[in-house]
């Protein structure tokens, strides 16, 4: 019993060293990561999880689709897709540090791309799911999220540090209100509008608010750059 609990702890430790939560539900998160590490077949490798993870993602946007042309009810299957992307999308990465496989920019690069991707297609089934008339949404859902990820690009590139949190909130909470947001969806069909609007409208302040910070960090490692060069000198 001793041993199984310093085998968690040693993979808690692993797969948490190079990367600080912030999220709310980080600390069961991490938990459940640690212990899922242990127990992934070895044929699956971070690859075979990026892919799952992206599979997710089509999921749940072909579930829009279907529920579009279809039954609202096919919503939930949106839910199966969330808990596919989640198991993916955290354990890939997580997965290499474990087993002491890691490519780091390797795996950047595939994840940004893998994310880009899983993120377009959800936004078409947003646009085809609120219908022409609420299509400016959509598009600006897809925009705001994009913009996100290069804000994600550039907080790295400034401070050296990449972060998947904005504060409180994490992938994981977004997922969980995107599950609650189907299901009252098809409770209460026509809803899915205002939170449509509602989470467009979040990203844009959360965005705007980043990125006057983001400039301040760069104004202020810029001037630590030139004292540098002129110490130098």
């Amino acid at each position: 019993m001793k041993e199984n609990n310093k085998t968690f702890d040693q993979a808690l430790k692993i797969i948490a060293k190079d990367r600080e939560r912030t999220n709310i539900m980080r600390k069961y998160e991490q938990n459940t990561i640690a212990y899922l590490v242990q127990h992934v077949p070895s044929f699956i490798s971070s690859d075979i999880l990026t892919g799952i993870g992206l599979s997710g993602n089509l999921i749940l946007g072909l579930s829009f689709i279907l529920g579009t042309f279809y039954s609202p009810y096919f919503l939930l299957i949106g839910i199966f897709g969330s808990i596919i992307n989640w198991y993916g999308d955290s354990l890939d990465g997580r997965l290499a540090y474990y087993r002491k496989t890691p490519r780091k920019w390797y795996g950047f690069c595939l994840d940004m791309t893998v994310d880009w991707i899983g993120i377009t297609v959800i936004g078409i089934g947003f646009i085809i799911y609120l219908g022409p008339q609420w299509v400016l949404i959509g598009y600006g859902f897809i925009v705001m999220y994009a913009l996100e990820m290069i804000i994600t690009l550039l907080r790295y590139k400034i401070i050296n540090k990449y972060s998947i949190d904005s504060g409180l909130l994490g992938p994981t909470e977004v997922r969980i209100v995107i599950c609650l947001v189907l299901v009252i969806e098809v409770i209460f069909n026509g809803t899915f509008v205002y939170f449509a609007a509602l989470s467009t409208l979040i990203l844009l302040i959360s965005n705007i608010k980043d990125i006057i910070s983001l400039l301040k960090l760069a104004d202020l490692r810029d001037k630590q750059e030139h004292e540098e060069a002129n110490n130098n000198i």
